[in-house]
């Protein structure tokens, strides 16, 4: 489409072009593309454009999705004024036809955790997030998460048809919080395809940090709402973790030893939001442990001879009996974990003691610490990785699927 519209008081010819791009003449030519579009708005006879432009440290634009790592998102507005009514209508037509063929969000339910961190998240949605919702025309209802495990009881009760999509404005728990409610429901196979959303507000931010990595974006929330607003999905692989009588899903990380100290030991500091992690850590560096067990795992492609040879046994996926510990609280419904026959596969034991091991999904552990530099957001290579931690009593088995 192309016509001759009002801009800034001067009358030019805006196209509108096959691959979404918008362009049109000031002082020179100007273009904006549509995915740098929010939304739009009319205010009688005029037309106005909401975009977020990414621009780079000299103040030159970056296309979005470009990356850039030390730029910053900018709220830009087009207004222009149609010269007929029948041109105002077919604009009007045209943009909304394109954005809505784009499949973006309509509306949202965003879950806040008012406590993560230095209790941020609050601040972080009003000034950051909601502003880009409002310009995109996103609705939302907003519920902030009170007391550990909230967020799942949510995720297992709530209607998914009202919604587009679930945004966590919060730390990696809550997003673990959901994935575990959605594949607890009966209807797991339809509720795991939701897409979920992560906003940056809490202390570790590891998940939020490896999508936007992973496209050379930094790890804000302006980045991240966007990326949301977009409709921008990418798949992520599941770990089933059986511990007794316990079973719980991951997507983020298993850390055992050194690693699991400092996230449980420095809950103490949390005031000092996300630096309590790096103040414990130099404590328990300073005064390392070393803990005695066993590793058992299946090895990836080129690492077969890592280890010593191993038979897998029935009793490493055995909750304990021996100290009068229930049985496996077998989930009635919802997903039960992979059909994998452990006992096919070739194993491999290290014996400790050990400092520290850590099971990473994705490549950042938080938003400073790059554990597994390796590890791919939905990578298909790594599915089917399995492992097993023994260690006195507790059994773990982490299928990952």
């Amino acid at each position: 489409m192309s016509d001759w519209v009002r801009v800034n008081c001067i009358v030019t010819q805006l196209t509108f072009t096959a691959d979404g791009k918008l362009v049109w003449m000031e002082a020179s030519q100007r273009c904006l593309r549509i995915e740098e579009v929010l939304g739009f708005a009319t205010e009688g006879s005029c037309i106005r454009i909401r975009a977020a432009v990414d621009f780079d440290e000299a103040g030159c634009c970056l296309r979005p999705g470009g990356g850039g790592g030390g730029g910053c998102m900018v709220r830009r507005e087009l207004a222009f004024e149609p010269l007929s009514a029948d041109s105002f209508t077919l604009w009007c037509q045209n943009l909304r036809g394109y954005l809505d063929s784009l499949g973006r969000p309509k509306k949202l339910l965003i879950l806040l955790n008012p406590f993560g961190g230095k209790r941020s998240a609050p601040k972080v949605f009003e000034k950051e997030v909601k502003p880009l919702l409002e310009d995109a025309a996103v609705k939302f209802d907003l519920q902030e998460t009170g007391y550990q495990l909230h967020a799942k009881e949510i995720a297992r009760k709530v209607d998914l048809a009202k919604y587009d999509g679930i945004v966590c404005v919060s730390g990696d728990g809550v997003l673990v919080e959901v994935v575990n409610g959605l594949l607890e429901r009966d209807d797991w196979k339809s509720a795991i395809k939701m897409p979920l959303g992560m906003i940056p507000a809490g202390t570790g931010n590891g998940m939020v940090k490896s999508l936007l990595d992973s496209v050379g974006q930094p790890c804000k929330a302006s980045y991240a709402t966007l990326a949301i607003i977009r409709g921008h999905k990418r798949s992520l692989d599941v770990a089933t973790i059986s511990q007794e009588d316990k079973k719980i899903f991951s997507v983020l990380m298993l850390a055992w030893g050194l690693i699991a100290d400092i996230d449980i030991e420095s809950e103490k500091y949390r005031w000092m939001g996300s630096a309590r992690i790096d103040f414990y850590a130099l404590q328990r560096i300073l005064h390392l442990r070393r803990y005695e067990g066993r590793i058992s795992f299946v090895p990836a492609p080129g690492y077969e001879r890592h280890g010593q040879p191993a038979s897998y046994s029935a009793e490493w996926a055995a909750p304990c009996q021996d100290h009068g510990e229930k049985q496996v609280d077998v989930i009635s419904s919802g997903y039960q974990g992979p059909n994998i026959k452990l006992e096919e596969l070739s194993w491999r034991t290290i014996d400790g003691p050990f400092i520290s091991i850590w099971l990473h999904n994705v490549p950042w552990g938080s938003e400073s610490a790059m554990a597994a530099p390796n590890a791919k957001v939905g990578c298909p290579e790594q599915k089917n990785l399995h492992a097993d931690f023994l260690y006195c009593d507790i059994k773990w088995v982490l299928p990952f699927v």
